[in-house]
C-alpha cells in the first residue's frame, strides 16, 4: 500500500520509489518478497521492477517498493492505493563446495532455448 502525502504520477517508461510506511521484524529464516498485482500488470502495465524485490529479515528501514510504468500513459497514485503484493518465505541455507566435477545430466551445458519449446 502506498503511504504517501501528495499522488505519485509515474510516466511511460519510468519507475518510481514508492514509500510503504511500513518496517517490520521477522526471524532470519525468512525473507519478505515484493511482488506485482496482477490486476495492474494486466490492466496498466504497472510491474514491480526487480520483481520480486527481496527485503532481508535484519532490514529495519521502510519498506519502498520500485514500481515501472510499461504503459503508454502516465500512471497515478494515491495515498493507500494498493500497489503491490507482500510474502513471507522461508530461506533455505546452504554451504557451497568447490569442485573440479559436476555429475552429467541430459541436458549437460546447453544454455537458453536448449530444451526446445
Amino acid at each position: 500500500m502506498a503511504f504517501i502525502e501528495e499522488p505519485i504520477r509515474i510516466a511511460p517508461n519510468s519507475s518510481y520509489l514508492v514509500p510503504t510506511g511500513l518496517s517490520m521484524a521477522f526471524s532470519e529464516d525468512y525473507e519478505v518478497q515484493i511482488r506485482p498485482r496482477s490486476g495492474l500488470a494486466a490492466k496498466k502495465s504497472i510491474t514491480v521492477l526487480n520483481t520480486p524485490g527481496t527485503i532481508d529479515s535484519d532490514y529495519r528501514g521502510e519498506i519502498k517498493v520500485i514500481l515501472f510504468n510499461h504503459g503508454k500513459e502516465d500512471f497515478l497514485i494515491n495515498n493507500k492505493d494498493r500497489i503491490a503484493q507482500m510474502v513471507l518465505m522461508p530461506v533455505i541455507k546452504m554451504e557451497f563446495e568447490e569442485t573440479d566435477n559436476l555429475p552429467d545430466t541430459l541436458r549437460g551445458d546447453g544454455g537458453f532455448g536448449s530444451t526446445g519449446k
